[in-house]
């Protein structure tokens, strides 16, 4: 493909709330087939969630830079409002809730992106090139098909969320310790993940990528985004459900190497407030505003190095 064209590198501060199997299963405790009363309950929490980005606008997020991330089962009129505003939209292809990527609605998945026509097309994969070789495979056929609709036929550009979860056996090398394995093993399978990917011929314009304790792994990881004339692919920081002080050094250490444009962080922005508006604990506008506030907080962690240059 021509690669003057693949990429994206302006800032992007995603507001992402496209969970879908989580939100059913752990928000709200429900299992099985929903019936139409739960799914506008979801459909209303995440209502919730969209006046909050709004919300963050007002507060100072710029518009230019932000954007939410949302699901059409759940999300549609959320998405057909945004877009209606001009936000900035993505929208999720991949069935939720799966250990291997699957499109969420098979062959039409085409039909689907194009019903709402979001900014990006994001897929979610859990990827570890040690793991599973015909998982992989299969994995990056589907992807490619993907990426070669995107970049041929669709003007959504192409949004990468790349888990690499550990293989058992990379977990006994670190004596069980999870916290071990991202610090000292997952940075350098990520960088592999990212390689295998693009010889498969699977071009994001722009990786979401799991946070990095050091500047020199967050460097790597854009040098194999950009490599062989990807010049401007970027790169953003998802969240993880991790704390906020957690996704904060995170975010600061991304913000310091070109390539990295920004975050895409939505269950530490968004869980809590959620639970204790649900339960009654707080109102919906105070839902709303501690969700604009975690946006803020993110967006001036990853401004903070501008700001100060």
């Amino acid at each position: 493909m021509n690669m003057q064209a693949l990429g994206y590198d302006r800032p992007l501060y995603i507001l992402p709330f496209d969970h879908r199997h989580s939100f059913q299963t752990k928000l709200f405790g429900w299992t099985g087939e929903l019936n139409a009363g739960q799914v506008a309950q979801i459909a209303a929490a995440k209502q919730v969630i969209y006046d909050g980005f709004k919300a963050g606008l007002r507060l100072g997020v710029p518009q230019q830079k932000a954007g939410i991330l949302t699901d059409e089962r759940f999300g549609a009129a959320i998405l057909q409002d945004a877009r209606s505003r001009g936000y900035t939209t993505a929208c999720p292809t991949e069935k939720s809730g799966q250990a291997e990527f699957e499109f969420e609605y098979g062959d039409d998945f085409a039909a689907h992106i194009e019903k709402f026509q979001p900014a990006f097309a994001k897929v979610l994969v859990r990827y570890n090139p040690e793991g599973d070789r015909a998982l992989n495979t299969r994995q990056a056929a589907r992807l490619k098909r993907l990426s070669d609709y995107l970049h041929e036929k669709s003007r959504s550009r192409f949004l990468f969320e790349l888990l690499v979860p550990a293989e058992q056996a990379q977990l006994e090398r670190v004596k069980g310790d999870r916290k071990a394995y991202d610090r000292d093993v997952r940075p350098r399978l990520m960088t592999g993940a990212i390689q295998e990917l693009q010889e498969a011929g699977v071009e994001p314009d722009v990786w979401k990528v799991e946070g990095l304790d050091r500047r020199s792994e967050c460097e790597a990881i854009v040098a194999v985004a950009r490599r062989n004339g990807r010049n401007k692919v970027g790169c953003i920081v998802l969240g993880r459900g991790e704390n906020q002080q957690q996704v904060r050094k995170w975010l600061a250490t991304a913000s310091n190497v070109a390539g990295f444009i920004g975050f895409a962080v939505g269950r530490t922005d968004f869980w809590d407030p959620l639970v204790h508006w649900r339960a009654k604990q707080i109102t919906r506008e105070e839902a709303v505003n501690r969700i604009a506030r975690h946006y803020l907080e993110f967006t001036q962690t990853f401004e903070a190095p501008a700001r100060a240059a």
